[in-house]
């Protein structure tokens, strides 16, 4: 397994009190060092603007890496650059491109990129939820295009749903999301009857559903969908602010939930991928519950 990540992205600052605050991903490091130090760990390199172009267009790139700004600029309510974001944003997605070239060139079958800011929520022509670029989006569009691949499939147990993935792969068969997220929350969307073009499948989970709802639901819904979608590689958005700790949601999942879906995914992976797996950090707002479940989630991994 290899850990990917870059000091860039510790510099991204949203500003005072913003909960996108880079103590969560030191809270990260700190656990994955003490209990999967021994891995390999790579830096991030920088993402080629070609890659950024299969997914954003020119204006979004525009915004976030041309713009002239002093102090912080708002991109919208929730997200804010500081003067080094650029560079973390830029940072963050190429982990996700150098994830998939390792696992697809066979240097290793499972990766995880400790990244910020997240991605999830980013679409093709806007930065939202304080996300820059689509992370995960970018890695799955460079794997079928410069992989060749014909069945990518992205899996988000991120309390809040991945609009922007959803949106940017709706309309391309080639990519399958699955998702679980709170109903009722940011940012509103994700209905089970939005389905793209048969390649998406949400699923909602009422405020104060515990680690039975969330494991049935896999167990019964998505899983079985993923299954038969035979994916040639497995995608994570790896959000962990579904943990009963997390102050910006009302879902009541604890450490060994996130661990039980992680190795059902690594079973999937193993019988149609090869085993490949690219996980990338999203959201997680609470310390303690952030090291913990990202450490368990690697332990299930590697």
């Amino acid at each position: 397994m290899i850990i990917f990540t870059h000091p860039a992205c510790l510099a991204h600052d949203p500003g005072p009190e913003h909960p996108e605050r880079p103590a969560r991903l030191e809270a990260v490091l700190g656990g994955l060092r003490a209990e999967h130090g021994d891995l390999e760990w790579r830096e991030a390199p920088m993402v080629k603007l070609g890659d950024l172009r299969r997914v954003h267009d020119e204006a979004l790139m525009h915004e976030v890496l041309e713009g002239d700004f002093d102090g912080y600029r708002m991109l919208d309510p929730d997200t804010v650059m500081g003067p080094a974001s650029r560079a973390a944003a830029l940072r963050a997605a190429g982990a996700g491109v150098a994830a998939v070239d390792a696992v697809m060139n066979g240097e290793t079958t499972t990766a995880f990129c400790a990244v910020r800011p997240p991605g999830h929520h980013a679409t093709s022509h806007a930065a939202m939820g304080f996300c820059l670029f689509n992370n995960i989006a970018i890695a799955a569009a460079y794997a079928c295009d410069r992989h060749g691949l014909e069945r990518v499939a992205i899996v988000d147990f991120d309390v809040h749903h991945g609009n922007g993935t959803q949106a940017i792969f709706g309309n391309d068969p080639r990519v399958a999301y699955f998702s679980t997220h709170e109903s009722g929350i940011y940012p509103h969307s994700g209905a089970p009857y939005e389905r793209g073009v048969g390649n998406v499948f949400n699923a909602l989970l009422p405020p104060g559903s515990g680690g039975f709802r969330f494991q049935n639901t896999w167990a019964d819904e998505l899983l079985p969908a993923l299954d038969e979608f035979k994916p040639q590689l497995l995608l994570i958005s790896a959000g962990f602010d579904a943990h009963m700790r997390d102050p910006l949601a009302d879902l009541m999942l604890e450490t060994e939930d996130f661990t039980w879906l992680t190795r059902q995914l690594r079973d999937i992976a193993r019988r149609h991928a090869s085993g490949r797996v690219v996980s990338m950090l999203e959201g997680g707002y609470d310390l303690d519950a952030l090291r913990e479940c990202s450490t368990a989630h690697v332990d299930e991994l590697r």
